[in-house]
C-alpha cells in the first residue's frame, strides 16, 4: 500500500510538472519576441545561467527545472536547450554523487531530507546496475537519485555518468522540441513521457523483489 501510494505520489507529481511545461511553452511561445526583448542575457551569459541554475536546482533542491526548459527552447532553439539541460542535470547529479560519495549522510543531509535519501536505499538494484540506473531515471527525481546511488552502491563514476547521460537524454530532447509542437501534440509527448516514468517504475519495484547479487559492471 505504501508503495502504491508513493507511485502515485510520483505520478501526479510528473503530471503536474508536464502541465507547468505546457502552460510555459504556451505563452513563451505566444510572447516569444517580447520575451527575447525583455530577456537580455540570450546569448552565452544566458546560457551559463540557465546551466547554473539547472545544477543548483539539481544539488540543493528537490524541484523540476523541466518548464524552464520551454522558455530556454524559444531563446536557443530545440538542439541547444536540450544539450545544455543535459550539461546542467549531469553536471548537478555529478556533484549530489561526489558529495554523497565522499561525505556521506552528515554533508547529505545539510542539502537534502536525509529520510527521503534513506527510502530510496532498497530499491537500488544489486545487478545490472547500468541499465538499472537508465531506468532508474525516467523513475526518479534527478537529486535524491544521484545521492542514494552515491551513498548505497559502490558503482564507478564514470559508469554512473554514462548511465546518467544516457538516462537524461531521451527526455532532454522530447520536451526541448516539444515547446514548438501544437498543445496536442505536446500532451501526446506527456503521455509519452508518463509511459517512460511508468516503465521505469515497474523496473524499479521488480528490482525490489530480485535476489541479492554481486553488482556488476559494463
Amino acid at each position: 500500500m505504501i508503495k502504491d501510494k508513493e507511485t502515485i505520489k510520483n505520478i501526479m507529481a510528473i503530471i503536474i510538472i508536464i502541465a507547468l511545461f505546457i502552460i510555459v511553452s504556451y505563452f513563451t511561445k505566444s510572447y516569444s519576441g517580447i520575451i527575447k526583448e525583455v530577456i537580455i542575457l540570450d546569448g552565452i551569459l544566458g546560457m551559463l545561467l540557465y546551466v547554473f541554475i539547472t545544477v543548483v536546482a539539481v544539488v540543493f533542491a528537490p524541484v523540476s527545472t523541466l518548464p524552464f526548459l520551454a522558455l530556454a527552447s524559444v531563446l536557443w532553439g530545440g538542439f541547444i536547450s536540450a544539450v545544455l539541460s543535459i550539461i546542467g542535470w549531469s553536471i548537478g547529479s555529478a556533484i549530489a554523487f561526489k558529495l554523497a560519495r565522499k561525505y556521506g549522510r552528515p554533508l547529505v543531509s545539510k542539502f537534502i531530507n536525509i529520510n527521503k535519501i534513506e527510502r530510496f536505499e532498497n530499491i537500488v538494484p544489486p545487478k545490472n546496475i547500468f541499465w538499472s540506473i537508465v531506468f532508474l531515471r525516467l523513475a526518479l527525481p534527478v537529486d535524491l537519485l544521484s545521492y542514494a546511488l552515491g551513498l548505497f552502491t559502490k558503482i564507478p563514476f564514470r559508469v554512473f555518468m554514462y548511465a546518467t547521460v544516457l538516462g537524461l537524454t531521451p527526455f532532454a530532447f522530447l520536451f526541448a522540441y516539444a515547446v514548438n509542437l501544437p498543445v496536442s501534440y505536446q500532451v501526446v509527448a506527456g503521455i509519452l513521457a508518463l509511459i517512460m516514468f511508468s516503465v521505469g517504475i515497474r523496473h524499479t519495484l521488480k528490482s525490489l523483489h530480485q535476489n541479492k547479487a554481486p553488482q556488476d559492471y559494463p
